[in-house]
C-alpha cells in the first residue's frame, strides 16, 4: 500500500498502476526525502516538476506538503491515468499530469515559468547517459537555486551534472540513493 505520508492529505492511500511497470518510492525513503526537503525549506510555495512520475507518489507528496504547483510527467498512459485519478481523489488541484516522455515534455519551453524543485525517479533500467541527457534538457526549466533530486539504484553511478549544477550530496537508503544538487547559474552567488 502506498500512501501520502504527511501534509494536507497525509495518511490517504494512493492507487498505484497495475503490474510491475512502476516502482513507487517506499514510504520510508519518501519520508526521509521529504523530511530533508522540509529542512531545506524547499517545499512550501514551490513549483515542482516530477519526472518519471510512475505512481505520482513524489509529486503528490510535495503537493500535500505545501507545493503550490506540481507537474507530473509520465510516459505510460495507464500510469498517467492513475495519477490523474489520484489528483482528483485527493483534490490536489495544484497538480497536473503530462502523459508523454520526459524528453518530449522538456523539449518545449516551460509554459508556466521555471521550477524550484525537480524530482527525477527514472526506472532503474534507464541508462546513465539517457538520464544525463534529461538533466541537460531540464536546465531551461530551473529557477536560480532550484534543487534537483535524482533517485537511483545504489548500484548506479552518480549522474553527470550539467554545467552550473552543483552536487550537495547523496543520501543512501538500502538499495536506493538520492542525489541532491542545486542549480546555480553562472554569475549567481551561492
Amino acid at each position: 500500500m502506498t500512501r501520502i505520508i504527511a501534509g494536507t492529505v497525509g495518511g490517504r492511500r494512493l492507487t498505484t498502476p497495475p503490474g510491475d511497470g512502476t516502482r513507487p518510492t517506499s514510504d520510508r525513503v519518501r519520508e526521509s526525502l521529504f523530511s530533508r526537503l522540509e529542512h531545506l525549506e524547499a517545499l512550501r510555495g514551490a513549483t515542482v516538476l516530477d519526472l518519471y512520475a510512475g505512481s505520482g507518489a513524489l509529486g503528490l507528496e510535495a503537493a500535500s506538503r505545501g507545493a503550490t504547483s506540481v507537474t507530473l510527467v509520465e510516459s505510460d498512459r495507464k500510469a498517467a491515468k492513475v495519477i490523474q485519478r489520484n489528483i482528483s481523489d485527493l483534490d490536489l488541484s495544484q497538480c497536473r499530469v503530462r502523459a508523454e516522455t520526459v524528453e518530449r515534455a522538456l523539449a518545449g519551453a516551460p509554459a508556466e515559468g521555471t521550477v524550484d524543485l525537480l524530482l527525477a525517479d527514472p526506472p532503474y533500467d534507464v541508462p546513465p547517459e539517457a538520464l544525463d541527457g534529461v538533466l541537460e534538457l531540464a536546465i531551461p526549466w530551473l529557477a536560480a537555486d532550484a534543487l534537483l533530486v535524482v533517485e537511483r539504484s545504489s548500484h548506479s553511478p552518480e549522474p553527470t551534472w550539467p554545467a552550473d549544477v552543483e552536487l550537495i550530496g547523496p543520501r543512501r537508503y538500502g538499495d536506493t540513493v538520492m542525489w541532491f544538487a542545486e542549480y546555480i547559474p553562472e554569475g549567481e552567488i551561492a
